[in-house]
């Protein structure tokens, strides 16, 4: 079968790959079957797989994958790809840092683009105080080693997280994550002094503002935790796992001015909110909250593993020397492709792409919302966009109808993600390299799988 779309005129190519949706076969297509039968028996059954297509390339807002379907890419490896897939510049500096050296491990022998990731973290982050960065390999290191720097430079245990929160699968972001399947189940015990606070959440908090809501989270910590014993209060300034869920104007600010009178180190997590992807560098600008420590990943280095700890000088030098890195931590590939994508972020205006996207989005998701009461809500910035489906008339969540959604759309060649912890949010992160006539096109398969 073949399915394309009516605007060929748009179909310039980005990596050679025409920009167009184009089905083949069915999807998963027969190739793509085959190979993953030899991953059913070669990989572990733990490593799932949300749509099982095997792609072979991709660029722009397109996925290639092994039977020559095009599909519409609505999720940028989980808001990684955020320059592009394969973005040129990206790709000409992994080759360049390739064919010098691979790896040396920094804390052995350093090299420069560790120091200038660095130096650019310490740059780009908000706030002009005095910085420093480290690096790492994933969001959950990056995690992981904002609470050792939180601990070392309080002296203290403690720390709390958010209802509807994800920070990573090592045992103490598993720990700090909310959601039980698939992330923990069956994984405990988990790392002790971890506590959990709600979290604002606008649709359902029963018209609660967020500094109500934030008072009984600051309570919750004073009577049940004790301030004193608290090192870090870890925030998504937009939950991502979660369900892209955005906290009510004044909450962040509330938690984060607790935090300040109590002497808690105040973490926020951008791995998945980061690098221009809701039309600021980082999310919690729209906060206008200054944070202790950030921690960032996925879109840092355009498909790399590399992510980073940068934060207040004072905390982050409490550590003692020898006391944070790894391995492959900042790795030197990795420090070359970030570089390039953040400087292409800078060269191409990447915020004003987020905040176009946003508007195509809202546009069209909020006349979908209108027509459809199963779309209960409709949130997000940038590029970063959800909508939660419900039962008509209720909150309920209808996980079912989000599931069927996602298959409506994976049949029709259009990659999306769910989340939210009750699995009814379907989530958008398309790259910000996404020509318009693809994002239309996948907006308008989102409504006729509404429709049916």
């Amino acid at each position: 079968m073949t399915a394309t779309t009516d605007r060929l005129d748009t179909a310039a190519e980005v990596n050679g790959i025409p920009q167009v949706r184009h089905l083949n076969t069915a999807v998963p297509g027969p190739v793509s079957q085959s190979l993953q039968m030899r991953k059913l028996a070669a990989v572990a059954n733990g490593i799932g797989t949300t749509l099982p297509v095997f792609i072979e390339r991709a660029g722009g807002g397109i996925v290639l994958d092994v039977d020559g379907n095009s599909l519409i890419d609505l999720g940028s490896g989980i808001a990684v790809t955020t320059v592009g897939n394969a973005n040129p510049e990206v790709a000409a500096a992994v080759q360049k840092q390739a064919a010098a050296f691979t790896h040396t491990c920094f804390t052995v022998t350093p090299y420069l683009g560790y120091v200038e990731v660095c130096e650019e973290l310490n740059r780009l982050t908000p706030g002009t105080h005095e910085k420093r960065s480290a690096l790492f390999n994933s969001g959950a290191e990056a995690v992981e080693n904002a609470i050792k720097v939180a601990r070392s430079f309080t002296r203290r245990n403690a720390v709390v997280v958010l209802e509807h929160a994800y920070h990573g699968r090592t045992n103490l972001t598993m720990g700090m994550t909310a959601k039980n399947m698939p992330y923990k189940n069956s994984f405990g015990p988990f790392a002790p002094e971890i506590y959990r606070v709600p979290m604002s959440y606008p649709y359902r908090d029963g018209g609660a503002t967020g500094a109500e809501i934030a008072e009984i989270a600051t309570t919750r910590i004073e009577k049940e935790i004790g301030a004193d014993n608290v090192a870090a209060l870890i925030i998504e300034p937009i939950q991502g796992e979660g369900g892209f869920i955005v906290p009510a104007p004044g909450y962040v600010a509330a938690m984060a001015a607790f935090a300040q009178k109590n002497g808690i180190v105040f973490v926020a997590d951008e791995i998945q909110s980061g690098f221009c992807r809701t039309g600021q560098w980082f999310a919690m600008e729209h906060e206008g909250v200054i944070p202790d420590l950030v921690t960032t990943a996925k879109g840092i280095a355009g498909g790399m593993p590399l992510s980073g700890v940068t934060g207040r000088a004072d905390i982050m030098d409490a550590a003692h020397a020898g006391g944070l890195g790894g391995t492959y931590s900042g790795s030197p590939v990795s420090c070359a492709a970030a570089l390039a994508a953040m400087r292409w972020m800078t060269d191409n205006d990447a915020n004003g792409k987020a905040k176009a996207i946003e508007t195509i989005m809202y546009e069209r998701l909020g006349a979908m919302k209108e027509r459809f009461p199963a779309i209960g809500d409709l949130r997000g910035r940038g590029a970063m966009i959800a909508i939660e489906l419900v039962k008509p008339g209720t909150l309920q969540p209808d996980s079912d109808r989000t599931n069927a959604l996602a298959k409506h759309c994976h049949t029709n060649g259009v990659l999306v993600l769910t989340a939210g912890t009750y699995g009814n949010v379907l989530r958008f992160l398309p790259p910000l390299t996404m020509p318009a006539h693809l994002l239309n096109e996948a907006l308008s398969i989102i409504e006729q799988g509404l429709e049916h």
